[in-house]
């Protein structure tokens, strides 16, 4: 009997490997090249590039159907707003402004006509919103059921803000603040994945639309630079994950007050019920608020609130002072990263 031949074993898979993991390693790959152009490289929320006498924020993002969004619960519109907001957002996190758009479609040959008309019509109403243009961008086809929308975002710092605001810039002592609410697009998966598709009241119906086509104040970044923002990043994978993020890079502990989270989470109860408004609140994505933190005694920009404080992190090696005990801290508890929010290959 002929023998059948064994799968070779390839080693880790993404999923295995899991989204952070893997940008460390590419991180490490492009560690090497030329950079002298280069002002703030991969790792924060956009590039910065030095141009001529000048500067340039540059940033990318991509949705994928069946992965980012899907066609029973989102318009091809839906879809344009939100991957162009996802883009401005990262750019108002460094304190930025949006001064140019490129986006790409890869899509199959039977996409229906209509539905990229949606899109073009969504990028369109959010770049127009925003006040930025389009300058280009590519097409290109796909197999079957595959479609891919990205945007490239390029921008610049805002009025008055000397130095992009990067994730590594809070220091002990500071305010943690928030720009906006959370968990809204969170419940309104939440609701989709329930067979909630239209509202059942006015609340319901607001938090599927803030899901569907999130919304943010793109102004509170340079604001909350010219405020004295010592720290800040896009809230687009849950805020436990992203406010980790900083926590990292800074070499601290951001502890969390749960009279803040409790606030935050008020409006979501009617909806969903305390227990899982406040889970929302800390993990629910696509929410593109910002999270930054301010010297102790800093004016809040209007629209702020206070979600909590800076400390030291104690114990164990690492960048910065004291990193092995940095993280997110809630209850006199670190809170894991990996336990909610969004990865794009562990889920």
């Amino acid at each position: 009997m002929e023998q059948r031949a064994q799968p070779q074993d390839r080693g880790p898979t993404l999923a295995g490997l899991g989204e952070g993991r893997l940008l460390a390693e590419v991180f490490a790959a492009y560690a090497d090249l030329p950079d002298g152009a280069v002002r703030v490289g991969p790792g924060d929320d956009t590039a910065l590039l030095t141009v001529g006498s000048g500067s340039v924020l540059a940033t990318t993002d991509t949705v994928v159907r069946d992965r980012d969004w899907r066609d029973a619960w989102s318009s091809g519109e839906d879809v344009g707003i939100k991957v162009v907001t996802q883009n401005l957002a990262d750019l108002a996190a460094m304190g930025g402004r949006g001064t140019g758009l490129l986006v790409t479609l890869v899509a199959p040959q039977d996409l229906a006509v209509d539905w990229v008309r949606e899109l073009v019509a969504g990028t369109a109403l959010a770049a127009a919103r925003a006040g930025v243009p389009v300058v280009g961008g590519d097409l290109s086809s796909a197999g079957a059921e595959e479609v891919v929308v990205s945007v490239t975002a390029l921008g610049e710092l805002g009025d008055g803000v000397g130095a992009p605001v990067l994730r590594s810039g809070a220091r002990p002592g500071d305010v943690v603040a928030v720009s906006g609410p959370l968990g809204r697009s969170g419940a309104g998966l939440l609701l989709l994945q329930r067979g909630v598709t239209r509202g059942r009241d006015a609340q319901e119906e607001r938090l599927l639309r803030h899901h569907r086509r999130p919304t943010t104040d793109l102004a509170q970044g340079p604001a909350a630079a010219r405020a004295g923002a010592r720290a800040m990043i896009d809230v687009s994978d849950g805020l436990v994950r992203d406010a980790d993020r900083v926590a990292r890079a800074s070499g601290v502990r951001l502890e969390l007050d749960p009279a803040a989270l409790g606030r935050l989470a008020e409006g979501l109860v009617p909806a969903l019920g305390p227990a899982e408004a406040r889970a929302q609140v800390l993990v629910g994505g696509e929410e593109h608020e910002l999270l930054a933190t301010f010297a102790p005694g800093a004016h809040l920009p209007d629209g702020w609130s206070r979600l909590g404080r800076v400390r030291e992190a104690g114990g164990g090696p690492g960048p910065g002072r004291g990193a092995g005990a940095s993280g997110v801290w809630l209850d006199g508890r670190r809170l894991d990263p990996s336990a909610g929010g969004w990865d794009h290959f562990g889920g």
